[in-house]
C-alpha cells in the first residue's frame, strides 16, 4: 500500500498516490448540471413549496399590516367624522334612562331613621 518507513513527506505522498489509485477523478459529462438540478428538485418535497408559500403569505400580511397602521395614523378632513373615541362619546346623545336606573343617593344626615 504505502512504505511505514521514510520521512513524513514520503509517506505523506505515497497516501496520496493510494488515494488517488483508489478514487480517480470522473469529469463531469455534457449533462452534469441538468441532472444535478433535476435530482435536487426531485428531492424538494411539498413542506418545502409549502414553507415558501406560507413565507409569502406572512410577507402580504406585514405588508397589509403596516398599509393599515398609515392609512389609520393619517387623520381624515371629514368634518362629520369626530377625531377620537372620546369626542365620539362625547358627542352621543344619552339614552332616557328610567328612574330605577338612575344613580341612588344616601342621605346620612339624619341619623334617627
Amino acid at each position: 500500500m504505502f512504505p511505514l518507513r521514510g520521512s513524513n513527506d514520503e509517506k505523506l505522498d505515497a497516501l496520496f498516490r493510494a488515494y488517488r489509485a483508489a478514487c480517480p477523478d470522473r469529469d463531469p459529462g455534457v449533462n452534469f448540471m441538468p441532472e444535478l438540478w433535476k435530482r435536487i428538485e426531485s428531492r424538494q418535497t411539498f413542506t418545502f413549496s409549502f414553507r415558501r408559500m406560507a413565507s409569502g403569505f406572512v410577507t402580504a400580511a406585514l405588508a397589509l399590516t403596516i398599509a393599515m397602521g398609515i392609512y389609520m395614523a393619517i387623520p381624515h378632513a371629514n368634518p362629520n367624522m369626530p377625531q377620537s373615541y372620546i369626542e365620539a362619546l362625547a358627542e352621543a346623545r344619552p339614552l332616557d334612562a328610567p328612574d330605577y336606573v338612575a344613580p341612588a343617593h344616601l342621605d346620612l344626615t339624619d341619623p334617627g331613621r
